[in-house]
C-alpha cells in the first residue's frame, strides 16, 4: 500500500493525521482511505472536500500532497471484505490500513464522518463533515478519491462494458443499464441490493439472458425500483401505494411481457410482502 514520509522534523505532538474513506457509495470496486500529516510549515493552498474539486484539481493537489506532507498512505478493503463485512466496517478497516501504512506514528488521528476505527494505535475524534472544514481530513479524502479514481479506471480496460472510466462504479443510469444488459462482473458489491438480486435464484439465468436486449434491461431495472421501494419502509400503506401504482404503471410494458412473468411475479411478491409488513407495524 503507497506510503511515503519526508525527512522534516516535526515535534510527536504536532503530528495530526487527517483520515478519509472514499468509495463507500458505488456499486463495484474497492473503497480506499487516505491518511495524511500535513506539514505546516509547507502550506498546501486550495485543500477541500474531494467531491467539490474537479477531477483536474484533485490531481494537481495530490501530487503536492504527496510533496509536502510530513508522511502520507493509502489502503483499501477489497470487493470480497466489502461482501463479508458490509460497507460500513470495510470502510473501517480501509481507514485502519492507511494509519498503520504511515511510516510515522501519529499523535492524533481526525477522522471524518461520525466514528473511528478501532485499533488506530492513536487517540482519534470522529468530525462529521471534517473534510470540508479539516485540512488533514481534506489532504486524505483527496488521496482516496484519486487513488480509487485510478483503480477504477484500470478496471475499465478489464470490464470495458460497463463503463467504470466514467462513473467510477457508482449507480448512474449508464452503470445500471450496462447491469441490465450484461449482468454483474466480478468486482461488483453483491450486498448491494442492485447487484445482489441477479443472485435471487435463478431469475437472472439463462431466461433473463434470452430476453431481448430492451426487455432486459427494463426487467432489471423494474426489480431495482421494486426493491428499493421496499428497503426500510417507514410511509404510511396510502404513499406506499402511490408508490407501487407508479411502479407499476411505468413498466407497464415489463409486466405484459410473458418472457418476464418470473420478474413480474418476484416484484409483486415484495411489494405484497412490504405492503403487509407496513400495515401489521400500522396496527
Amino acid at each position: 500500500m503507497p506510503s511515503s514520509a519526508s525527512s522534516n522534523s516535526v515535534p510527536n505532538r504536532s503530528l495530526v493525521c487527517g483520515v478519509d474513506e472514499a468509495g463507500r457509495g458505488p456499486l463495484a470496486g474497492p473503497v480506499y482511505a487516505g491518511a495524511v500529516i500535513l506539514d505546516p510549515a509547507r502550506r498546501i493552498n486550495g485543500l477541500a472536500d474531494s467531491k467539490v474539486l474537479t477531477a483536474e484539481r484533485r490531481e494537481v493537489l495530490a501530487a503536492r500532497i504527496k510533496q509536502r506532507a510530513i508522511a502520507w498512505a493509502v489502503a483499501f478493503a477489497s470487493v470480497e471484505e466489502i461482501d463479508r463485512f458490509n460497507i460500513f466496517h470495510a470502510s473501517m478497516l480501509a481507514m485502519r490500513r492507511a494509519v498503520a501504512a504511515l511510516p510515522i506514528q501519529p499523535s492524533e488521528a481526525l477522522i471524518d464522518g461520525n466514528s473511528c476505527p478501532p485499533g488506530l494505535g492513536c487517540p482519534a475524534r470522529a468530525i462529521v463533515d471534517g473534510d470540508a472544514s479539516e485540512r488533514p481530513i481534506s489532504a486524505a479524502s483527496i488521496l482516496a478519491k484519486t487513488a480509487r479514481d485510478a483503480e477504477m479506471t484500470a478496471l475499465h480496460d478489464r470490464y470495458p462494458q460497463y463503463g467504470f472510466d466514467k462513473h467510477k462504479g457508482y449507480a448512474t443510469a449508464e452503470h445500471l443499464e450496462a447491469l441490465g444488459r450484461a449482468g454483474p462482473c466480478e468486482i461488483h458489491r453483491r450486498s448491494f441490493y442492485a447487484v445482489g438480486i441477479f443472485f435471487q435464484g435463478d431469475l437472472f439465468a439463462e431466461s433473463w439472458n434470452a430476453m431481448a436486449e430492451r426487455l432486459r434491461i427494463r426487467s432489471y431495472r423494474m426489480c431495482c425500483d421494486a426493491v428499493k421501494l421496499t428497503m426500510g419502509q417507514r410511509v404510511p400503506i396510502k404513499q406506499f401505494d402511490q408508490q407501487r401504482r407508479r411502479l407499476q404503471r411505468t413498466y407497464a410494458d415489463v409486466r405484459t411481457a410473458s418472457d418476464a412473468a418470473g420478474h413480474v411475479d418476484l416484484v409483486d411478491d415484495l411489494l405484497r410482502k412490504a405492503r403487509l409488513e407496513l400495515r401489521s407495524k400500522r396496527n
